[in-house]
């Protein structure tokens, strides 16, 4: 841990805003796209494609949510160095994401590979961001809370991974794995925040 003190009201604001960016990003989208988009069978990259009618809500989305992940790796000054830059890499991709948009049909390699390096390290960066053992540690720098936060975030991944094989109903999958992606750093700043004030 490099600080005890609380992470800067900053960082609770660009972590809190994540989730909500998100959700509201695609509510919007999938409601501008019509009936024709069914949440569920269609991934968020169908909205974020070329010619699509939220485009650009969707671009803008994700560079202000990959904007939020760095600047949260940057204030969380309470986590270990590696989670921090697998933070700030995982905000990384989301702005790299803006410039291999998905096509209107079909995938793009280039666009899946920027994608599995994003959630490579948003799933990674829990256990990588906990603090030493035997330190006080605010729950969201706990080792094992990481680890399980981790795990449940590659299982969501994996589960995603699946749905796009049976082509069931990866637009869920996808929508849990992203949420959780962007709910997790939000979490963590509230405990040292919370750890700060005790």
């Amino acid at each position: 841990m490099r600080s005890a003190s609380a992470a800067p009201r900053w960082a609770l604001l660009s972590s809190g805003c994540a989730p909500v960016l998100l959700v509201g990003s695609w509510a919007i989208a999938q409601a501008r796209q019509g009936p024709e988009y069914d949440p569920a069978a269609d991934t968020l990259s169908v909205l974020a494609s070329y010619g699509a009618a939220s485009y650009w809500l969707m671009t803008g989305m994700l560079l202000a949510l990959g904007t939020c992940y760095v600047m949260t790796a940057y204030a969380l000054r309470q986590a270990a160095t590696a989670g921090r830059l697998a933070l700030a890499g995982g905000g990384l991709s989301a702005l790299a994401l803006t410039l291999v948009p998905a096509p209107s049909s079909g995938g793009a390699l280039e666009h899946g590979a920027v994608a599995t390096v994003g959630v490579v390290l948003l799933g990674a960066w829990p256990p990588l961001a906990a603090a030493r053992a035997g330190a006080p540690t605010p729950w969201g720098l706990r080792f094992d809370v990481s680890l399980a936060a981790s795990g449940v975030m590659f299982a969501s991944a994996l589960w995603f991974w699946a749905e796009l094989q049976s082509g069931r109903a990866p637009g869920v999958a996808e929508r849990v794995v992203t949420f959780l992606h962007a709910l997790w750093p939000f979490l963590v700043v509230l405990s040292c925040r919370r750890s700060a004030a005790a």
